[in-house]
């Protein structure tokens, strides 16, 4: 089976933990600016991350806690790093072991955004469309899952 990344085992930023991703990031503090009046962000509570070695920035502003921002842009750090797949995958390649996890004996998902797998779930998504050229029905069916669990899954995860 292929990797799941092109880095060196161990080195995926999914399988870091938070304290670690933040280690790999440049943190930027900010007062946000934008409508808002009284209950705007009156210090720096606005966060920036770059993962410096992909290049990818996010943000988290709405909030006027930093430490809830700062969370914020963790999720969607990951989200974006999850996002960012450099291959497809064939339908035909062998499922990760940590699949079972994710998917009900009746073809359920049983992954939601709390469940440590989320954002390796989403990778694993992405780039079998890609390799099925945006098939759904085939990439249900590597999943274990029924088509319509699978679009359900990706209207709720936008």
């Amino acid at each position: 089976m292929p990797s799941e990344t092109n880095q060196n085992p161990g080195s995926d930023p999914l399988e870091q933990s938070d304290r670690q991703l933040l280690a790999d990031c440049d943190v930027h503090r900010y007062r946000a600016s934008g409508p808002g009046g009284q209950h705007r962000n009156k210090v720096e509570s606005a966060v920036r991350l770059r993962h410096r070695s992909t290049g990818v920035t996010v943000v988290g502003t709405e909030s006027r806690s930093q430490h809830e921002n700062r969370a914020r842009a963790l999720r969607r750090l990951r989200l974006a790093l999850a996002l960012s797949t450099e291959a497809p995958l064939e339908a035909a390649d062998a499922p990760p072991e940590w699949l079972a996890e994710c998917v009900d004996r009746r073809g359920g998902l049983q992954v939601g955004k709390r469940h440590e797998r989320f954002y390796h779930f989403i990778r694993l998504v992405v780039r079998l469309l890609l390799g099925t050229e945006g098939r759904v029905a085939p990439v249900a069916g590597r999943l274990g899952v029924s088509t319509s669990h699978l679009v359900e899954f990706m209207r709720s995860h936008r």
